[in-house]
């Protein structure tokens, strides 16, 4: 029977792989033209001379509704 310890570098190891996968994949395809997260119609850019605020509704909403579909499928396994 693994120990709890197993599970657990396992899934480092899973997400760190994910991880990289999903960082060369946007270094590859940032000059594609393709909105990714954190550039999407609905995130709020405030520009000042001094001051930037940015506030990623859209992408947030988005993350948020892709998480929970992945927990609800990891759940329900």
């Amino acid at each position: 029977m693994p120990d709890k310890i197993e599970y657990i570098a396992e899934f480092l190891i899973i997400s760190g792989i994910i991880a990289a996968s999903l960082g060369a994949l946007l270094l590859l395809l940032k000059n594609s033209g393709i909105a990714f997260p954190g550039r999407l119609p609905g995130d709020i850019v405030i520009q000042k001379k001094n001051f930037t605020f940015y506030f990623p509704v859209a992408t947030s909403i988005i993350l948020s509704i892709i998480l929970s579909l992945v927990f609800y499928f990891l759940r329900h396994k």
